[in-house]
């Protein structure tokens, strides 16, 4: 059992709003990690079952009658008709918090229905696969935000492992909690049997497509350009699909919690940035499969090396302040001169540049384009090179090499 980061901030959160949910692909542990946090305290049930589903779609008050608060609520996106109910469950009880703990997989459908009833009373988080840090038991981190301080606390960390195989090793494997307990065995059959669930339960249950092999060549699609420029009309003619399905397809993916689009730091200062979002596959493990990688070795070795590094990155990064109940304000930058930082993180009006580069040794070359970020007039904090280094490391005096492993 791995400790979730975000378990650390459950019992603040019950405590002052009514409403908790969590959304996140399947099976990342959203439902484990409420269960372990509950014991005993709350009444739990799921909408995979459908008896319980017809009945909290069909007559939502007599469900919430045989289902009595505080309930654990599991995969609630199914009855989108539960909302309203649980709205006036707790405007009738103000003073109580920590009434639903709900768990879904679908954040567009749980967000529209959230918006309309339960605003002020809800709060969201996200939760994806295990980060590096919980699998590494270190579960009690901050969000990664490179500042002076920040590290300071890394160069106090004892030097990393890592070897170039054993972080493509982990980026091949992924981060969903059961494929990582058993350290990747029998990877393809969880994951062929992952995507199979996926499109006959989720998409084809939710969202009526009916072609369901065109919708996986889609996704294979998708897969193969993280850390791209999006171009849906490239995707959509590959597949043979018009733009219009594309984009309802994307936004499916990305409901999920499969995709994430990351978009370009824009600022009114300069025109010359472009406006075109970033897209990554958030599991890296998937998006190996997906792509037909058959090894660690051969995916190190392959086209997609730099990207998929990139990506297992973003998705680090991610999960650091996701599961710290925190929101990144996290870009890339490129502009029409094709000068490209691979992320920027915005904080206290200040931006920190990274870079990913697959080196042991970065040089001048891996911040070549930081220079470009004097024209957007706001501080800019050290530069970060993420890489294969085994410690934190000083380039210049205002540029850091870190650890990929230290995220």
């Amino acid at each position: 059992m791995y400790q979730r980061t975000l378990s650390r901030h459950l019992d603040r959160l019950t405590k002052n709003f009514p409403v908790l949910l969590i959304t996140g692909p399947r099976q990342v542990g959203k439902s484990t990690l409420l269960e372990t946090y509950i014991s005993d305290k709350y009444n739990r049930v799921t909408l995979d079952d459908l008896n319980e589903r017809a009945k909290a779609i069909n007559d939502p008050a007599l469900f919430l009658q045989e289902h009595q608060p505080p309930v654990l609520i599991d995969e609630v996106q199914y009855a989108p008709e539960l909302f309203s109910y649980i709205k006036i469950y707790v405007d009738q009880n103000r003073d109580k918090k920590g009434l639903f703990l709900l768990t879904g997989s679908q954040k567009f459908h749980l967000m529209k229905g959230i918006q309309e009833t339960l605003a002020g009373r809800v709060a969201i988080l996200d939760l994806l696969g295990l980060s590096n840090q919980e699998i590494n038991n270190h579960p009690d981190t901050v969000p990664f935000l490179p500042t002076d301080d920040f590290i300071d606390e890394l160069k106090k960390q004892k030097k990393s492992q890592s070897t170039l195989q054993t972080v493509y090793t982990n980026i091949f494997n992924g981060s969903f909690p059961e494929l990582v307990s058993r350290n990747g065995e029998d990877r393809d059959i969880y994951y062929s049997s992952y995507v199979k669930t996926y499109i006959d339960r989720d998409v084809k249950g939710s969202y009526n497509i009916s072609d369901a092999i065109r919708f996986n060549n889609f996704i294979k699609a998708v897969a193969a350009r993280t850390g791209q420029l999006l171009n849906l009309a490239d995707i959509a003619r590959d597949v043979s699909i018009d733009n219009k399905t594309a984009q309802s397809w994307l936004n499916i993916l990305e409901a999920s919690g499969l995709v994430y689009l990351l978009h370009p730091y824009y600022n009114n200062i300069t025109n010359r940035i472009i406006k075109t979002p970033k897209i990554y596959f958030l599991d890296t493990g998937l998006c190996a499969y997906l792509t037909g990688w058959d090894a660690p070795k051969s995916l190190e070795a392959g086209a997609m090396s730099g990207a998929i590094l990139e990506t297992y990155v973003l998705s680090e990064i991610l999960k650091s302040y996701w599961h710290n109940a925190k929101e990144p304000n996290i870009y890339f930058y490129r502009d029409k001169d094709a000068k490209e930082i691979d992320f920027i993180i915005e904080a206290n009006n200040t931006i920190y540049p990274i870079e990913v580069k697959k080196t042991m040794m970065p040089d001048s070359n891996a911040y070549k384009n930081f220079n470009v970020l004097e024209k957007l007039q706001k501080p800019i904090a050290k530069g970060v090179i993420l890489c294969l280094k085994q410690e934190v490391s000083f380039i210049s005096r205002e540029i850091v090499a870190i650890p990929i492993a230290f995220i």
